[in-house]
């Protein structure tokens, strides 16, 4: 009988942060293995450190190829691609050996994936110094994504999904610049880049089973720009995106002012968000899923979803860093992976009834 669970390669991140931790955590979660078939992308000797000093009852097995895995639970196989190795470790340091283990493991991945071996990449944090010192000069995942995919359009999702301190609420947010320093943000706000991120907005959207998608898209300048007073990026181009949108038969409103926008998000008036620049986008999302705790002075769970929209391939990710600060304590929560190894599966699934 084919086996009809989705087969999922999920990479370490950097070998230094928790990126190794929070993979082994997951995948401790047996309910893992009945949604997908999950094969780790990286250094095995990392993978049985993260193992053994979170105390976690499992047998990490090392695999010549994807072929000879077993996805059994309480057994984790890990393929290590050449040169992806690590001599000691590290944690909480940035380095340039552990920059090219992570970036080694993400070129297997993508490998894999535009070939049709595996069907979904998940992708753990990695260090944009440590990559930088390793001699790769990308901004971060999503550009290193659509690099070796050949992608020329694409952005950026967030998601966060349903929790109770918000009535139910889920938020997602789509990012028309990510990583580019503000000076150079208004450059980039196009009518035809706007309009892009809008369509990939309503598209991604359909792809997770919302079939008639309101978005809303918020403003670049304060107050939306008040009508011309704060600036010309709404008038010039923001709005005339949202017109050519409409035309198309997609249903979005704006632009609003972002401190409007995503509380009216979080309380369920829109699907999906469309953000400006990086950090608008970023912090009502982490707002909302990343939960501080005062008693022991840190986050005791952080949860949200990255997702490359309009790549050939599927790819979701942690949506949060490498937390170096917390590497190799044990104490790393693996919420935000476990629902990008979901989000992955759930995309993965949509393309096979395509």
């Amino acid at each position: 009988m084919k086996n009809t669970r989705p087969f999922l390669g999920i990479t370490m991140g950097d070998p230094f942060g928790v990126g190794p931790e929070i993979a082994v955590k997951a995948l401790a979660n047996e309910n893992v293995y009945s949604l997908c078939r999950p094969l780790l992308i990286g250094d095995v000797n990392v993978f049985r450190q993260a193992v053994a000093f979170t105390q976690l009852k499992l047998k990490v097995r090392s695999v010549q190829s994807e072929t000879e895995a077993d996805f059994k639970p309480g057994q984790i196989d890990v393929l290590q691609p050449q040169g992806c190795c690590v001599k000691e470790l590290l944690y909480g340091t940035v380095s340039a050996q552990a920059g090219h283990a992570a970036f080694t493991a993400i070129e297997k991945v993508i490998e894999l994936a535009m070939d049709g071996t595996i069907h979904a990449v998940v992708t753990g944090p990695i260090n944009k110094k440590a990559i930088h010192s390793a001699g790769y000069d990308f901004p971060g995942h999503t550009e290193i994504f659509a690099h070796y995919t050949g992608t020329k359009d694409y952005a950026m999702l967030l998601i966060y999904d349903e929790d109770s301190r918000f009535a139910g609420a889920s938020l997602r947010v789509v990012h028309v610049t990510t990583h580019v320093p503000i000076r150079e943000v208004s450059q980039m706000i196009t009518q035809a880049r706007v309009l892009k991120v809008i369509e990939l907005a309503h598209d991604a959207c359909q792809k997770l089973g919302i079939t008639h998608p309101r978005i809303g898209v918020a403003g670049l300048n304060p107050h939306a720009s008040d009508g011309g007073l704060f600036g010309r990026e709404e008038h010039e181009h923001i709005v005339p995106a949202i017109e050519a949108a409409r035309s198309t038969g997609i249903h979005v409103e704006g632009p609003i002012p972002p401190d409007t926008l995503f509380p009216k998000a979080i309380g369920g008036l829109f699907d999906i968000c469309v953000a400006m620049y990086h950090d608008q986008g970023h912090i009502p999302l982490k707002m909302t899923g990343f939960i501080w705790n005062k008693g022991n002075k840190r986050l005791s769970s952080v949860n949200g979803v990255n997702i490359t929209l309009g790549l050939p391939i599927v790819r979701t990710s942690v949506d949060h860093g490498t937390a170096f600060d917390i590497a190799g304590r044990g104490i790393a929560s693996p919420d935000s992976m476990v629902s990008a190894i979901e989000y992955a599966v759930k995309l993965a699934n949509t393309n096979k009834t395509k």
